[in-house]
């Protein structure tokens, strides 16, 4: 029987990724700073991504959106540059929904068929591509001049007289002009609104603060937030053009959508689009940032989601273990907090929303990583995310114009990534690399791959140790946590260790660990697969399993079924004591 993969996302921003501009400037334009473009990223830096164990790409800012360079010689309007946040404006302003956006092309009259052949380069590398869908807001100055024939852009037919209408695209602040905290400009370059939009953070005021989403516009999905009534039949015209949009990307030969701030977008609406893309597009999955738990089964069950981010859970949880003052413990509610729908969760520690690992308001340090990195990688069967960069110890340590030194590697700049466009060396991939970061990117390569080289990873059954060895003084559960994946052939059993100071852990393994996962007691020659060594342990319900684990580091111990008993070992008197406690509740992942 044929097991699906579990996915391995590596995000990047293809404006940045392959921009070797060595001395950006900031806030520079892009005849000063350059940009990334889609042909640059070729087979052989898509071989060096698939070979970190990566299923999946989701090319990140791809659509066309605001930004300050001019393309009107091509068509394209110019946008007003005080509503575009930063030179290169953000992502997630989209302009243009049935556009590639022209600063990531060669040849902008051809930007169509440059992402099509980075699609085919792609799943020739054996990887998947996946690319954003912003169905929350547009930018200000949306308009598509690449739309198909009978397509109108948003907003085309609205009535501006009304807040809210059923068949209206936005929401309106009537008879008052947008007047935001920035500045507009003034004279003939000045940004004119009237009447003032709603902006896309659900600002409902022609007077939104620099924090608030002022590039952008609240679409209407059917929902009149001045009385909570819910519009939904006749299908709200807004439903209709995205189903459109979704179709037409899918036709493109991508293979999923990562899909912006779901939650500020009805459940009805994914519950009436997600199947109607899928029946014609049955592999197209859909991945949902979501940021509210109580939602996630919703979006899931109703809405028809294939995968969610974890951050407000497992990500939270490890930069709280990292940063602050949270147990390790506290990973066991974690799990328990998406039981039932683990497989369906997306983990992550860094991508563009969040600050670098590396950096001095994370860890400080890349090379902390290895325990966070290994229970994010290995808790579930859903997918993991990397973040390009990352895999190098990135730092973003650059102010590098819009939104300053703030541990981000920036959205909305002409900017380069140190660390990769070192690695790259002009699409070489042989830069020269120091030893620390060689031995990071192996680490990565090495846990990433496991994902699906290892089974008991890939679609095995999970079961938290934690609930036998909080009375344990060989463990410490508020600086370490073990828990165990098992399929029918092999058994891991893995402890990461928070602390900095190297430990002799002992581990508690409950009798029912060993029938839940089919596991027999006895002597034997494990392997260490992040070390490579190999070991004679015992797997016994009356005595710990005991380990070594290096500080700020993980062990995978890994058992191959079969083999138990085979082993030889020093015969040990056994202890009447059974290490079993209460059960707990033990579900599949």
């Amino acid at each position: 029987m044929e097991h699906r993969q579990k996915p391995v996302i590596y995000q990047l921003l293809p404006r940045l990724y392959t921009n070797y501009c060595e001395h950006p400037v900031p806030n520079g334009s892009i005849a000063t700073n350059g940009c990334g473009k889609l042909n640059g990223i070729t087979d052989e830096i898509l071989r060096n991504i698939k070979d970190l164990g990566v299923t999946h790409v989701w090319y990140t800012g791809v659509i066309e959106h605001s930004h300050d360079a001019d393309y009107t010689r091509y068509g394209i309007s110019r946008n007003n540059p005080h509503v575009v946040k930063g030179k290169a404006g953000s992502p997630y302003a989209i302009t243009d929904y049935y556009d590639i956006d022209p600063d990531l092309a060669e040849d902008v009259e051809h930007r169509i068929d440059e992402f099509e052949r980075l699609v085919e380069r792609t799943h020739r590398q054996g990887m998947r591509v996946i690319i954003d869908f912003v169905p929350n807001h547009v930018a200000r100055e949306y308009h598509s001049d690449a739309k198909p024939r009978g397509i109108e852009d948003f907003g085309a037919g609205d009535d501006t007289e009304m807040m809210f209408s059923p068949r209206n695209d936005f929401y309106y602040i009537t008879r008052q002009l947008f007047s935001p905290s920035v500045s507009m400009g003034s004279g003939s370059d000045a940004y004119i609104e009237f009447p003032a939009k709603a902006s896309g953070n659900d600002c409902f005021t022609a007077f939104p603060g620099v924090n608030d989403w002022y590039d952008t516009v609240k679409l209407n999905y059917g929902i009149d937030y001045g009385n909570g009534t819910r519009h939904f039949d006749p299908v709200p015209p807004v439903w209709l053009k995205m189903l459109h949009i979704l179709r037409y990307w899918a036709s493109k030969g991508i293979d999923g959508f990562r899909c912006d701030m779901v939650h500020m977008v009805p459940t009805e609406f994914w519950h009436w689009a997600i199947p109607q893309v899928k029946e014609t597009y049955p592999d197209v999955v859909f991945i949902a940032e979501i940021y509210e738990v109580g939602l996630y089964r919703p979006y899931i069950y109703h809405g028809g989601f294939d995968y969610l981010y974890d951050k407000v859970t497992l990500y939270d949880t490890l930069r709280g273990i990292e940063c602050g003052n949270v147990s390790a413990a506290a990973l066991t509610s974690c799990w328990q907090t998406v039981d039932g729908i683990n497989s369906r969760m997306l983990n992550f520690l860094e991508n563009h929303d969040e600050q670098r690992f590396a950096s001095e308001q994370y860890a400080g340090d890349a090379w902390r990583v290895v325990p966070s990195l290994v229970v994010s990688a290995m808790i579930n069967t859903g997918a993991m995310m990397i973040y390009g960069g990352q895999e190098l110890g990135e730092r973003a340590d650059e102010a590098e114009g819009y939104s300053g030194r703030d541990g981000r590697t920036t959205i909305f700049d002409y900017w380069s990534i140190p660390t990769v466009r070192q690695w790259l060396n002009g699409g070489r991939c042989d830069g020269e690399l120091s030893y620390k970061q060689r031995r990071l990117r192996e680490l990565y390569r090495k846990v990433l791959t496991m994902c699906n080289s290892e089974e008991a990873v890939q679609r095995g059954l999970f079961f938290d140790l934690m609930y036998v060895n909080y009375d344990n003084p060989g463990l410490n559960p508020h600086r370490q946590y073990a828990f165990m994946r098992g399929s029918e052939r092999e058994t891991l059993l893995i402890v990461v260790n928070f602390d900095t100071e190297e430990r002799e852990v002992s581990v508690k393994i409950p009798r029912h660990a060993f029938e839940y996962l089919k596991l027999n007691e006895g002597s034997v020659k494990a392997r260490e697969l992040l070390k490579g060594t190999s070991a004679v342990k015992e797997l016994s319900s009356l005595r710990p399993f005991v380990t070594m684990v290096g500080g700020r580091n993980a062990v995978i111990w890994k058992i191959v079924n079969e083999d138990i008993g085979k082993a030889t070992a020093e015969p040990r008197r056994r202890k009447s004591a059974s290490a079993d406690s209460a059960p707990t509740k033990i579900k599949k992942k």
